[in-house]
């Protein structure tokens, strides 16, 4: 595994567990560690800067979808500063998965999340 491969790896796990943090207090520590300040979020359904407003679409997630889990689909892959990896959201650890998407992440020197820019591949009716 090389320095970079482990890069990536390190930045999209802190980019879960902002996504699977519980109560607001984790949510907003797990987002200032997987992203910039000034970071960015960006999917079809929303655009929003800051770890503020990325903390809030994260919470409406967990209201939309109670007791459901972000998970990895297949390896992360990854150039320069940008990786991209799939994913699901899963009515908990083994069950279905409603919703999947891939995501292009862009880090800075530091291996933060400067951008995100997602797709979405499965979304309930």
């Amino acid at each position: 595994m090389s320095a970079n491969t482990h890069r990536y790896e390190t930045a999209v796990n802190r980019y879960f567990e902002a996504w699977n943090a519980s109560g607001p207090d984790t949510l907003t520590k797990a987002v200032a560690a997987a992203w910039t300040p000034d970071g960015t979020y960006t999917d079809p359904l929303t655009e929003v800067r800051g770890h503020e407003r990325i903390a809030a679409v994260i919470a409406s997630a967990h209201e939309r979808f109670p007791g459901f889990v972000f998970r990895p689909l297949g390896a992360v892959d990854g150039h320069h500063d940008i990786a991209r990896f799939g994913w699901e959201l899963a009515d908990g650890t083994d069950g279905p998965a409603p919703v999947a998407g891939f995501d292009v992440i862009v880090l800075d020197d530091e291996g933060r999340i400067r951008s995100v820019h997602g797709f979405l591949d499965r979304v309930p009716a």
